[in-house]
């Protein structure tokens, strides 16, 4: 993790433009070579964030999915900016459209809508097949590339298991998307709690 000084931050972020903030300040910035800065401010003084900060568990988690072959976003650097008191994770981000954007964008017909769906239960039983809980699992998330895969952004929750992931936490993992109206409807538990081939 690369500390920086207040000078070099406001020069890493010029001409940026904020694409998430929170009362707390910024989130997410858009530079202007396309690349992305998240940044994370540590929530409570007793927390797993003082020596795991989320900004290298966000670049440890993108490495463990390139490893298993799962599309996401590419890790420039880790910064941390005491100045703002912040961690940062600067990256190229994961080309595509979120399964969110292209359903709720209503340009697919039924088949399409179909094949989206099987695709996304394949995708999330794979991964909890390689062991991959993911905290964060709803469509927001899961990006179509433009190649046809299925990848992951907001990486920061992930948690990479030895083995596969039992039937206990794969349903665990199902919880947080079955809260949400319009995509619980998306889960075939036949699929993604199928044991494996």
């Amino acid at each position: 993790m690369d500390k920086i000084t207040l000078d070099i931050w406001q020069r890493v972020r010029e001409g940026a433009r904020v694409v998430e903030a929170d009362p707390w300040g910024d989130k997410v910035l858009l530079l202007p070579d396309g690349t992305y800065v998240k940044l994370f401010r540590r929530k409570r003084l007793i927390s797993s964030a003082a020596w795991y900060p989320y900004a290298r568990r966000f670049a440890d988690n993108a490495a463990a999915l390139a490893v298993r072959g799962v599309p996401c976003p590419r890790v420039i650097d880790v910064l941390r900016i005491p100045a703002i008191e912040r961690d940062a994770v600067h990256y190229h981000p994961l080309p595509g459209e979120t399964l969110r954007a292209l359903v709720r964008g209503g340009a697919m017909d039924d088949n399409e809508n179909a094949y989206l769906r099987d695709a996304f239960n394949r995708f999330v039983r794979r991964l909890h097949d390689q062991g991959i809980y993911f905290r964060s699992l709803h469509l927001g998330n899961v990006v179509m590339t433009p190649l046809g895969e299925l990848g992951l952004i907001d990486i920061s929750d992930i948690r990479v298991h030895r083995g596969p992931l039992s039937r206990f936490w794969r349903m665990r993992n199902l919880r947080r998307m079955e809260a949400i109206a319009d995509e619980r409807d998306w889960i075939d538990r036949d699929t993604i709690l199928r044991a494996k081939d």
